[in-house]
Order: C-alpha cells, then structure tokens, then sequence
C-alpha cells in the first residue's frame, strides 16, 4: 500500500485583516487557525485509525471513523474553497462564461443571488454554488454541518461558511448581515477560474 501523505493546513491567500471589516482579523484568525485545523486533524485522525483498523483486523471502530472522514474531510475541503473564494479586492458581480451560466440556469443574476441567500438562511453549515455534472447546469446547494445534503456528482465553485463560528462575533445573531458582507469580498475571478476548471472536466 502507498504511503499517504498527511492533510496539512493551507496558508491564507491574505492577511488575518484583509477582510476587514467583512471579516474582522479576529474571526478569520478563530477560524483558520482553530476550526479550520480541527477539521484537518480530524480528518488525519480518522485515516489513522481506518489505517490501524485495516492492519489489525479489527473493525469496531471504523464505522464511526468513516463518518468522521466525511464530516472532517468536507470541512477541510470547503474551508479551502471558501478561503480561495474571497479577496481584499473582491465584491461587484461575476462576468464573462460564468455571468452567462448563471443567467442560463437561473434567469438571471438576481435570480440566482436571491435563491443563493435563501440557502444561506436555511443551511445549518454552508451555501454551495455546485455544478451538477449529471445534469450539466450550475445549482445551490444547502448543506448541514459539512456533509449533509450534499449531491453526488456536483463540484463547489462557490462556498459560504454560515456556522455560528463564521461570523457570531462580528454580527451576533444577523446571518443575513454576514451574508451581505460576504459579497463584498466575493473573488469572482476566483469563482470563475474554479467553474472553468469543473466544466472544463466534464463538457
């Protein structure tokens, strides 16, 4: 059996106070450096112990290590998207093949900005911007804690954290504040490279 390599926690692509004041320094460090790398450890942890389990023969516990595989490799997964998804200098709107897509699927814009926030308000994790590969069409996705509500075969192009952690102490209990902050740092260059990346595998 190959060696694997262990997850490690990638840098930001910014400074802890970048996002200032969408994302106070504070949040963005909590988060980072302690949510974010719970979820890496967690998912080092769980491919330990499937590996020692495997080795061993014993079986046990790997029921509960699969699920933790899948919560805390969707969480390290999506944290690297949501970071890589923001920009000092985002904000406005998308443009070019992905402005496009969205008012193909959605209508328009509008459309898809306002079913987007909807998920958002109602998702106990994150709102996704997913291509749905089987279908061939861009959707949002509501997702509880990581992995819940996930669609087989769709790649995020664009994640939004909602846990409490993600903004709480910048916003208190306003989620839709939080949600309109986040799309003054939205990177659409960013979101469009990673759509192209998608599509491009699949059309």
């Amino acid at each position: 059996m190959s060696e694997r390599s262990h997850p490690e926690l990638p840098d930001l692509p910014y400074a802890y106070d970048a996002l200032a004041p969408s994302i106070s320094e504070q949040v963005l460090t909590w988060h980072h450096d302690t949510h974010h790398q719970g979820y890496v450890n967690g998912l080092d942890a769980a491919e330990q112990t499937l590996a020692e389990n495997r080795a061993n023969g014993d079986f046990a516990s790997s029921g509960a290590a699969l699920r933790s595989v899948t919560h805390n490799g969707c969480g390290a997964y999506l944290h690297e998207l949501f970071w890589t998804n923001m920009s000092p200098n985002g904000g406005g709107e998308p443009s070019g093949s992905l402005r496009e897509r969205i008012e193909e699927d959605f209508g328009s814009y509008e459309g898809w900005k306002g079913e987007f926030e909807a998920a958002a308000s109602a998702a106990g994790g994150w709102a996704l911007l997913v291509y749905d590969s089987k279908a061939g069409q861009l959707r949002n996705v509501v997702v509880d804690k990581h992995d819940q509500g996930a669609l087989w075969g769709a790649h995020p192009i664009l994640a939004l954290d909602v846990w409490e952690h993600s903004y709480y102490h910048d916003y208190g209990p306003a989620r839709g504040d939080f949600v309109d902050a986040f799309f003054d740092v939205v990177d659409w260059d960013a979101v469009a490279e990673e759509y192209s990346s998608v599509v491009g595998t699949f059309e």
